[in-house]
């Protein structure tokens, strides 16, 4: 059995000549029009706005201002590329020199486009209270995709309304828009390479793959044109399908993480400047940028937090999406060698608590989770863990496993025993539940150290920073609001600079 389906999933990369089937959105009569439209941090002042066209754009353009009437600010790039399979240009911006903390204007220069809006960046240091949604996982709705049904029999019962209306976790972050200020994604987007699952793909792939793609990144536009979307990969970014040592079949332009690159390479930051006064701090920020490589890793800062991201698929020791790495995919390595953790070392030696007093993470394989040793990530434990601990990190945030868990803090597999007031160990969680084609992950076997498990239905983690001692976790049930755990984690920060 196990031969024939992987035979099915290799069918459409060896058929060529067949009557497409793919669900590709219709391609506007005005090629220039703006989708699939996201912003992200880029800067201490600075906002990247990113969209696709349809045609190649010989100059982006983005006009924007502090008023809807009066956009009187413009910036454009050079930015607009693509790669083979792809029907769009992904296109790019970067908006420097905004105040901070503030309502701006935008829109993408277009005979059909529409005005949008953003919050630019808080300055590192702002001490104003804030919440940031945290989504991983998140696959395309509809015809392609996973419908409300959480019941895997159902799955391809499609609803007559508008599918993206009823993206349970898209629709929750539109409802509570006001709640948060960023979203933080990391890893697997739309869920392309998971095309073979619908029969009406099985011949058609290649298009398939790039049809899901479009879709998604459409009914995700309208929170990540408005919020910034802070992206890093995941294995569903890989290739074209995750059939062990098969890549070689996948199309040119459908490997090695080609989308996810395109589409967030422009946007993503590296490491800000240091704004501490300590000379060692400014040194290793400026070493971290220069490691930095977005959008596989990079950080940001954004009032009283600190934020890195890195990448649990590729470039460390045994990583599992790299050349020979278990998970037979064959990507990478995107830097040189040890760069990734020379980066993350100096990032997080650089980190000011009495500037940004919170420090979190976010990767996508966790090495702490319910279910068993299939869902640990061994070699990122190995490479990551005692960097965190090392230097203090406060929260550790992963997906992968598609559910939503809760960790006391935690290291080496023994929990702190100062729990949630004081912990040395970083707090970790695990929100990954927020919905795609592969459906829910069951909680499974658990370990002591584990607060809290929920594979019941869709959801996803907000994150309050309450001031610059007090760090609220919640999960969102996203087909009604419920939240189905809170949690408060108390750090005194009382150290410039955390090494133990």
């Amino acid at each position: 059995m196990a031969s024939l389906f992987a035979l099915v999933k290799a069918l459409p990369a060896l058929a060529t000549c067949v009557i497409a089937a793919a669900s590709y959105p219709a391609i506007p009569p005005d090629k220039t029009t703006p989708v699939q439209q996201r912003i992200a941090i880029n800067g201490p002042n600075a906002i990247s706005v990113g969209w696709n066209t349809y045609e190649e754009l010989d100059q982006p353009c983005v006009q924007y201002g502090t008023s809807s009437d009066n956009l009187d600010l413009q910036v454009c790039s050079t930015s607009s590329e693509t790669y083979d399979t792809s029907r769009t240009y992904s296109n790019a911006v970067t908006l420097t020199g905004l105040a901070p903390a503030t309502t701006y204007y935008y829109k993408i220069v277009s005979t059909n486009s529409s005005v949008e809006h953003f919050f630019s960046p808080r300055l590192a240091g702002d001490k104003t209270s804030f919440a940031m949604s945290i989504v991983i996982d998140l696959g395309v709705y509809g015809a392609d995709g996973f419908t409300i049904q959480m019941d895997q029999t159902k799955r391809d019962t499609i609803p007559t309304i508008d599918p993206s209306l009823n993206h349970t976790t898209i629709a929750s972050l539109a409802q509570n828009i006001d709640a948060y200020e960023l979203v933080v994604h990391p890893g697997d987007f739309a869920y392309a390479d998971d095309w073979y699952l619908k029969p009406k793909d099985i011949f058609d792939g290649t298009n398939a793959y790039e049809a899901i793609l479009e879709q998604f990144y459409d009914q995700l536009a309208p929170i990540a044109g408005r919020k910034p979307y802070m992206a890093s990969p995941g294995n569903h970014e890989a290739d074209c399908e995750e059939l062990d040592y098969t890549t070689f079949l996948c199309p040119a332009g459908q490997r090695n993480f080609t989308d996810f690159m395109n589409r967030f390479g422009q946007t993503m930051p590296t490491a800000f400047t240091s704004t501490s006064s300590d000379n060692n701090a400014r040194v290793n920020a400026n070493k971290a940028q220069m490691l930095a490589n977005p959008p596989f890793w990079y950080s940001f800062e954004y009032g009283m937090v600190h934020v890195v991201m890195f990448d649990t698929e590729t470039d460390f020791a045994d990583a599992p999406d790299g050349p020979d790495g278990s998970a037979g995919l064959d990507s990478g390595p995107f830097g040189a060698p040890n760069q990734q953790l020379e980066f993350l070392e100096a990032d997080l030696a650089s980190v000011d608590r009495t500037v940004t007093p919170w420090l979190i993470v976010g990767g996508h394989r966790p090495w702490y989770s319910t279910g068993g040793s299939g869902n640990i990530c061994g070699p990122c434990q190995t490479s990551f863990e005692p960097l965190l601990y090392k230097y203090g990190v406060d929260l550790a945030i992963f997906g992968h496993v598609h559910n939503s868990q809760r960790f006391q803090p935690v290291y080496n597999g023994t929990a702190d025993p100062n729990a949630m007031t004081d912990p040395k160990a970083p707090m970790y969680i695990v929100a990954g539940g927020a919905g795609n084609i592969e459906g829910l992950s069951t909680v499974g076997s658990n370990v002591s150290y584990n607060a809290f498990a929920y594979a019941d239905d869709f959801s996803y983690a907000t994150v309050n920073f309450l001031d610059t001692n007090n760090l609220k976790v919640e999960f969102i049930r996203s087909s009604t609001g419920e939240v189905l755990d809170t949690s408060v984690l108390y750090k005194s920060h009382t150290e410039q600079f955390v090494i133990q």
